[in-house]
């Protein structure tokens, strides 16, 4: 704020998994690390930036999520809730903004040739995969001034 006075584009794409367990075996250190990575890191940056993103003409806010957040499946609980609280905070926050210049949305990249991914499914073959570049294109899109979809779910077509 003080170098620049505004904020033009926020892009929350930290990400952690946990570990893919019945929901009764989860430890609390991996819930908590999902929850602090996926979750209150998002709410952090919202209370840090808002006031700088506010200040641009055109400020955007990206948060990256994962289908599962919407569609649970077995042992995907502590990524998923973590997921789901995020997507819930960044929609509120959305709402309170609506009759502003900022934008703010949620980007599902779907499935991606990621090392996140690669934990999850170990016997995926990844060169079937869209890559992170292949799917930037689209989020890149997000940030741009003249984008008007605000408070949505996002995915590539």
């Amino acid at each position: 704020m003080e170098r620049f006075g505004r904020l033009d584009i926020l892009v929350h794409n930290a990400g952690a998994l946990g570990k893919l367990t019945p929901a009764g075996h989860i430890v609390p250190k991996d819930l908590d690390e999902c929850m602090a990575v996926n979750f209150t890191s998002a709410w952090r940056l919202i209370r840090t930036c808002a006031p700088v993103l506010a200040a641009s003409d055109a400020g955007r806010a990206i948060f990256v999520t994962s289908r599962v957040a919407r569609e649970p499946k077995a042992y995907w609980g502590a990524y998923a809730a973590s997921k789901a609280a995020m997507e819930t905070m960044i929609r509120c926050w959305a709402d309170e903004v609506e009759n502003t210049p900022l934008r703010i949305n949620i980007f599902d990249p779907g499935r991606t040739a990621t090392r996140m991914r690669a934990t999850a499914f170990p016997g995926e073959d990844p060169r079937t995969l869209p890559t992170p570049a292949d799917r930037a294109a689209a989020l890149a899109a997000l940030c741009l001034p003249s984008e008007t979809r605000h408070g949505q779910i996002i995915r590539p077509t």
